[in-house]
Parts: C-alpha cells; structure tokens; sequence
C-alpha cells in the first residue's frame, strides 16, 4: 500500500462539478462536489495501483515532483496559491 497526498481543485461545469489533480494529471466529475472528490480519490487509487503493477510508478510520481520519503511514502509538491485574475486587453 502506498501513502500519496495530492492537491485538489474543483470547479464547476454547468451543472456538473470536476475535480482535478494538478499534479497527477487527473480529473473527475460528480453531480455534487463531493461526488467529484470521491470519483477523483477513486480513479487516482486506480492509476497508482496499475502504474505500479506496471512498474512505473515511481517514475511517475518523480516526473510529476513528488519526493519518496520511504519505500511506501511520497511527500507532494504542493500548491500554494490559486486565484482568479482579470485581465483587459
């Protein structure tokens, strides 16, 4: 078992919420943004689990930042800000 943290972000498309891991590069959607964040933590278990049954999972984590703090933890990059900016041109 793998311990991962990774950054969310959710927003809303229509009426349709999507939750994304930067990070990761992983997205998912629910009808409730709860819904999305559990549908993400779902398809992330997966990705981590196949990408180590292929043997690649350290090297994705180490392309997307992460640092390995044992043989089973990874310490996240973290975001540190978002905002919404405006722009006039």
């Amino acid at each position: 078992m793998i311990h991962i943290d990774f950054d969310v972000v959710v927003f809303q498309e229509g009426k349709t919420y999507v939750a994304y891991s930067p990070k990761l590069d992983l997205s998912s959607c629910g009808d409730t943004v709860d819904t999305a964040r559990k549908n993400l933590k779902t398809a992330a278990q997966l990705f981590l689990e196949e990408a180590a049954n292929m043997g690649t999972l350290e090297e994705i984590l180490k392309e997307a930042g992460y640092e390995q703090e044992s043989a089973n933890s990874w310490l996240a990059p973290r975001i540190v800000a978002t905002e919404l900016m405006h722009l006039e041109a």
